[in-house]
């Protein structure tokens, strides 16, 4: 038998979710929501692909753009889309979600001939399901005679193959048309033609998992010790009967006299904040040891963990744990009971999920706001003469990019607006000020409120914060400039926005080896850790190497560090790249005056064509794009 290229194949539901942001609220009172992956299956091959192993999804979606949203977050998360396959004739699924309390968590299903459920026997392939060690079937879509048709195909191909086959029972009554529209929270209802059904699936299963009520739908009755017996009857696989705050219990053989005497991991007593998705968290969990040959008492142990992580935050994909986070779970534990309060847990979550992006970052920065109405003032001519120069600027940067990773723009909203837009139709790193330019202490371009204004940004572009700081400055500036960060960095992690803070040292005070490392160091210690850091160039490697001492030992899931230009000739620039290159932290540069200077006060006087100015910023971005290869190059060759 071939090894398997995929570890999974999840078959199934796929919707996006629209959570209810007001927490304690009704539904009918909610006035935002956050979207994400939503589906049984979906949340599994998510979980799954987070946890380390290789998964793959099955099922339709729309030809629209929620179905896109699917797709490419799929692609984003490692999971496997070949079997994602587009239904031009039906929507994707949605569901309105909420939380009430501890108890109450009502949802609505938007499922009425939606896309997933018309998956059918020709959706299976079998070079795909061969491909994979294992499939996970969910009950919802036996529930209808096309998807049930689809999964018994992929049972009989996965038996075929060799595979396991993995059974999420997954009740949801009104799915099964047991209950109203408005009973989506409803986990329980007894139907004797659901049980019938679904324990014609049992013989063929390697491996069963469902709650209490789950497994009582599945085995007939709502005593659970006899319930798992008349599973164990028709089948051999492993049961794993979940128990909420009391974790889980497996039974690989003989029922037992008692639940007691199953097989159990260590559970993990937390905050109820949404029960809704836990039970996914805990399948991708628990399918992370078991397929990995672990310990049953290893694969409960993440399982519980998993889903321990669900049930404290608010969203169901989006909050299932990266195996680095668990492993920093399961060694550290926590010192809140409420998860989603723990601020180290936050960060590595955030810095493990957060959008891919290119190992390096070359950026054309044009988010100047000051220092272009002194040229559009000194040229004459009115200041709304900037925005049009900026689109200019994205055209050049795109010129050098050619549509290649590793390419980006600073660009601002206030001059930038539509240089933002055209900036969207590329693949670049975007970045966007919200510092008021030259303003010492720190203050906000949008106003006291800056999460506010965060809110409206698209979530693919980073925060950039300019924030002049020195060492030697009066405590009380420096407590002025700390809490302004601190309130940034927070907004930051609330909007769910990457962070790049530039810090400028060298305006107000000596450069020293340790100045900037220890500017550094300061803001770490008060709990903020960028995504980014954008630094002027030091002059020594010592220099560099304290900087990147402090980022690795506080924070190495940082993406890096990029230069900044201070409108130093290219030459000066060229040193300084090669100076840095040798520090592996330093990823790139984000250099703007020393490009667009020139090119920008030609054009403003009117003594320069649109292609013309395009060119002249091309040619010295290139230079500069080249110039920063050959140092990498070189500082490899030398290591």
């Amino acid at each position: 038998m071939n090894m398997p290229a995929l570890d999974v194949i999840t078959i199934g539901r796929s919707s996006v979710d629209l959570y209810g942001q007001q927490v304690g609220g009704r539904l009918e009172d909610m006035a935002s929501f956050s979207k994400a992956v939503g589906g049984c299956p979906a949340n599994i091959a998510i979980g799954t692909a987070r946890l380390g192993l290789k998964s793959a999804l099955i099922t339709r979606v729309g030809d629209e753009a929620m179905g896109r949203f699917i797709r490419e977050q799929m692609e984003r998360e490692g999971v496997e889309t070949s079997g994602i396959h587009t239904d031009p004739a039906r929507l994707t699924a949605l569901v309105v979600l909420g939380v009430r309390d501890e108890k109450q968590f009502p949802l609505i299903f938007y499922r009425d001939n939606c896309a997933d459920m018309a998956l059918d026997e020709s959706d299976i392939d079998e070079a795909l399901i061969a491909s994979a060690g294992a499939i996970v079937v969910t009950g919802t879509h036996f529930s209808k005679p096309n998807t049930d048709a689809a999964q018994r195909r992929a049972i009989a191909l996965a038996k075929k193959h060799g595979r396991k086959v993995v059974f999420d029972v997954d009740y949801r009554p009104n799915l099964w048309g047991l209950a109203g529209h408005g009973a989506g929270e409803e986990r329980y209802i007894k139907a004797d033609h659901v049980t019938a059904h679904l324990q014609a699936i049992l013989p063929d299963c390697d491996l069963i998992v469902g709650t209490e009520e789950e497994l009582a739908i599945a085995g007939g009755s709502e005593d659970t010790l006899e319930t798992l017996r008349r599973i164990r009857a028709v089948s051999g696989a492993t049961i794993v009967c979940k128990r909420g705050p009391m974790g889980c219990v497996v039974f690989p053989g003989d029922i037992p006299a008692s639940l007691d005497d199953g097989i159990k991991g260590p559970g993990f007593p937390v905050e109820v904040y949404n029960v809704l998705g836990a039970g996914d968290a805990f399948m991708s969990g628990f399918l992370r040891g078991w397929l990995k040959g672990e310990p049953l008492e290893t694969a409960c142990a993440y399982a519980n963990a998993s889903g321990a992580f669900a049930v404290s935050r608010l969203l169901c994909s989006p909050e299932i744990p990266t195996f680095t986070e668990l492993q920093y779970f399961l060694k550290h534990g926590s010192k809140e009971r409420a998860l989603r309060k723990d601020a180290t847990l936050n960060h590595v979550h955030w810095a493990t999920t957060r959008r891919p992006a290119a190992e390096g970052l070359m950026a054309l920065a044009i988010d100047h706001r000051a220092q272009m109405e002194a040229m559009a003032d000194e040229a004459g001519v009115p200041r709304g003469k900037i925005s049009d120069f900026k689109v200019l600027a994205v055209r050049a940067a795109a010129k050098v990019a050619g549509g290649q990773p590793g390419f980006g723009m600073l660009i601002d909203g206030i001059y930038g607006r539509e240089a933002l837009f055209r900036a969207a139709d590329h693949p670049f790193w975007i970045g966007r000020p919200v510092e008021l330019p030259g303003s010492r202490p720190l203050e906000f371009e949008g106003g006291a409120d800056i999460g506010t204004s965060l809110i409206e940004w698209p979530v693919g572009q980073t925060i950039k914060c300019l924030c002049f700081y020195h060492p030697e400055d009066p405590p009380a500036l420096k407590e002025q400039q700390e809490r302004q960060l601190l309130r940034l960095y927070a907004a930051a992690r609330t909007v769910g926005r990457e962070l790049l803070v530039e810090i400028i040292a060298g305006k107000h005070g000596p450069l020293k080896d340790d100045t900037v490392s220890s500017v550094v160091q300061r803001l770490y210690d008060l709990g903020i850790k960028p995504d980014w850091w954008k630094l002027e160039p030091l002059k020594t490697p010592a220099a560099w190497r304290a900087v990147a001492d402090v980022i690795e030992k506080n924070d190495p899931l940082c993406r890096g560090i990029v230069l900044l230009g201070l409108e130093a000739p290219e030459e000066d620039l060229e040193a300084a790249f090669a100076a840095a290159a040798s520090e592996p932290l330093v990823k790139g540069f984000a250099v703007g005056r020393t490009i667009f200077n020139e090119p920008a006060r030609a054009w403003l006087r009117g003594g320069l064509s649109d292609e013309a100015a395009i060119d002249a910023m091309a040619s010295k971005f290139a230079r500069l794009v080249g110039a920063w290869e050959a140092a990498s190059r070189h500082a490899a060759a030398a290591q």
